[in-house]
Parts: structure tokens; C-alpha cells; sequence
């Protein structure tokens, strides 16, 4: 199996396993118990916090552990208050138009209208600034998309957003501006730092960066004020009752440990394959050729039928997507291939490959051969109908 879909999931690291085992049957208490077994057990779960939250230059007390990005990306929105007023011009919510499904829907519930995108994926910026009023709450742009991988400019975002709140503390406007950025694909490639970022509130995942699936975290800064989406015990500081996953956080923990010791040596692992597979290559268009993560790739066969493509590549063992998972799973058109101005015929004709850890030299070079030869008889079959 050559795996090419390291967006979509990855693979549980070896260590990240080992460092949960024991908190599924030796150190199995209720972080919540009185006795001193469970009180070791809930200070492993606050170390493991503390782990996470310094990945990104924060503290453990600034984190919420969610059961993923999605329910992280809804907690975040919980900071918009109030229903949506019935009035077209007052756009509480912003988001960027080819953010994931899990943003774009809590963000049109809270009255939330789109930001556009120019053709290379990047934010248009006076789009931005043309969008925001003076009822603007939260704005949601993430820092690396799920399907082109295109990495945005937030540390600038973050930088007219300061801009407009000062203007609005001059007129008398109190009323909150906060940056929200899902960071999932992002973690384990890019150096992040919420001060250096501008972020009020970030998406993490765990699923993402070889941790176990169903963890995630979100990191609320104190000018954010959330309400919870789960109530009962009162854990996470009251914003996500429930006794606590400790396994998951503790591989969580652990994943955000080994992706940092290697960041800067998954970079240029990455963008060699990256580079390796693209010279490789025949008779293709390359979609993401900027500002983008080292190991997306995203690929257009205009004229072929990509979800063909998908499974007769599986058969030679070769497992690439069209676009995210749980829109492909749908047989959904990417929005965010059309958000970038691609035509139907282009959408139809894109894959997405993401490189990760499962991948070595020889694969690179077994896939892009697989694929001009699945792609070649492909044209070859269609030019005989």
C-alpha cells in the first residue's frame, strides 16, 4: 500500500501509542476522584495540557480539549452572542469562503457570510476589510487549509483586525473583534505561536499530527468569552463537561512532542518528495504551486474523471482523494476548488495527495509511475469512445 492521503488521517505514531497504554488499564481513574491514584492520573492529564499549549506559546489554563476539531470549531463560535440580526449588511461572522464544512456551517447558523479568495488560494485582503462593520464579532480564516494545503497570511489579518479595533475604541465601539484559525493540517509543519499569529481562538487536532483520532483542543485567549456547548461536571474550566479522555490527550500530548522535535526535518523531507513526485510526473496541471504546506499536492487531469481515477488507482494500491474526506464521501464538488476560480471540468479532474510519515523514496517513485500509467490508459480509453 502506498498511502497519499495523510490529510484526510494518519497513522497513530508508535510512541504516542506506548505513552497512552497504561492510562487505558493501570492508571485507568477518574482524574476527578479524591484518592491519590486518581489525583496522579489528573496530573498527567494537566502535564499533558501544559505539552500542548507550549507547542503553540500558551498554557495549559488556555486550553480546552475537545473530542476533535470539529466540536473545537463549534466551541470557538459559542463566543458570537446572541441570534443572528435579520439585517444584510451587519456581518457578525466572517469566514473565508473555502474554510472546512464543520466552519462554514456553525458560521452560517451565526449569521456568517464568506470572504473571498483569490485564484492561488491566498485571502483577498480588501474583500476582508470591505466586509467588516461595526457588528463584526469573529472572523475565521484557518491557517492552512484541509484541501489545497494554502497557508494564510493571519500574522497580517490579525494586523488590520488591531487596526479596525482601534478605530472603533476611538468612536466608542466596545464590541469584541476575535480571530478564530483552525490549525489542523498545520501542527506537525509549520512553527506556530499564537502572540506571533494574532489568533483569539485556535483549532487543533489531534487525528492530523499521527495522535489518536477524537481528541482535539482549543486555545481561547482571555479576551474570548465561550459558553459551553456540554454541560454537567464543570471539567475544562466549565467549557467541556465530561470526564476527561485522558489516553487520548496523554498520545495527543505526545504527538505534539515528536512534531516539534522533527519540524524542521519534516519540511524539507516533505518538499523534496513534493519536488521528486512533481518531476516525476506526465500530462498534468499542478493547482497549488504557492504558499502552501510542503506536502500537499494538488493535481488537475483535466478531461478525466478523478473519482475514477481514485478507485482504479486503489486497485494498483495507490490511495490519494479528490478533496476532504467527508465531502468526497458525499460525492460533494469541492467548494474550494470552485472558490479558486477552477471550472467544473478542472474540479472534476483533481486529486489531492498528501505525503506523510508512512511514505519513503521508493513510494514517491512507485506512485507517480502507477499514476501516469492509470492516467495514460485512462486518456487512451476515453479517446476510443
Amino acid at each position: 500500500m502506498i498511502y497519499l492521503d495523510h490529510a484526510a488521517a494518519t497513522p497513530v505514531d508508535e510512541k504516542a501509542l506506548e505513552a497512552m497504554k497504561p492510562y487505558f488499564s493501570e492508571h485507568f481513574f477518574n482524574p476527578s476522584a479524591a484518592y491519590l491514584p486518581a489525583k496522579k492520573v489528573s496530573a498527567d492529564y494537566e502535564a499533558a495540557k501544559a505539552t500542548i499549549a507550549h507547542a503553540i506559546g500558551a498554557k495549559a489554563s488556555d486550553i480546552v480539549i475537545t473530542a476533535g476539531a470539529t466540536e473545537a470549531n463549534n466551541l470557538a463560535f459559542t463566543a458570537v452572542s446572541g441570534a443572528p440580526r435579520k439585517v444584510p449588511t451587519s456581518f457578525r461572522v466572517l469566514y473565508l469562503e473555502m474554510e472546512h464544512d464543520s466552519i462554514r456551517a456553525v458560521a452560517k447558523k451565526s449569521g456568517g457570510k464568506p470572504i473571498k479568495v483569490l485564484p492561488n488560494g491566498l485571502i483577498d485582503l480588501n474583500d476582508l476589510k470591505t466586509k467588516i462593520t461595526d457588528e463584526t464579532e469573529l472572523i475565521s480564516v484557518a491557517l492552512a487549509n484541509n484541501e489545497l494545503g494554502t497557508v494564510q497570511p493571519l500574522a497580517e489579518i490579525s494586523g488590520i483586525i488591531r487596526e479596525i479595533k482601534l478605530d472603533r475604541l476611538k468612536r466608542g465601539i466596545k464590541k469584541q473583534l476575535l480571530l478564530h484559525s483552525d490549525a489542523s493540517q498545520a501542527l506537525n509543519l509549520l512553527d506556530i505561536n499564537v502572540a506571533r499569529l494574532g489568533v483569539d481562538l485556535l483549532t487543533l487536532n489531534s487525528a492530523k499530527i499521527y495522535g489518536p483520532k477524537g481528541v482535539g483542543a482549543l486555545y481561547v485567549s482571555h479576551d474570548a468569552k465561550l459558553q459551553p456547548l456540554t454541560v454537567g461536571g464543570g471539567q475544562e474550566n466549565g467549557l467541556r463537561s465530561g470526564t476527561e479522555n485522558v489516553p487520548g490527550v496523554i498520545g495527543f500530548a505526545k504527538a505534539v512532542e515528536i512534531a516539534n522535535e522533527h519540524l524542521n526535518g519534516n519540511r524539507k523531507k516533505y518538499a523534496s518528495f513534493r519536488k521528486m513526485f512533481l518531476s516525476e510526473l506526465k500530462d498534468f496541471e499542478l493547482i497549488n504551486k504557492k504558499h502552501v504546506l510542503d506536502n500537499f499536492i494538488v493535481l488537475c487531469f483535466d478531461g478525466i474523471d478523478a473519482e475514477r481515477l481514485v478507485f482504479l488507482l486503489e486497485d494498483k494500491g495507490v490511495y490519494v482523494a479528490t478533496g476532504a474526506a467527508c465531502a468526497a464521501s458525499k460525492g460533494v464538488k469541492s467548494h474550494v476548488l470552485k472558490a479558486i476560480g477552477l471550472s467544473d471540468s478542472q474540479i472534476t479532474g483533481s486529486l489531492r495527495v498528501s505525503l506523510g510519515e508512512t511514505n519513503d523514496e521508493r513510494q514517491i517513485h512507485e506512485a507517480a509511475k502507477i499514476i501516469n500509467e492509470v492516467v495514460q490508459a485512462e486518456r487512451k480509453r476515453i479517446g476510443h469512445e
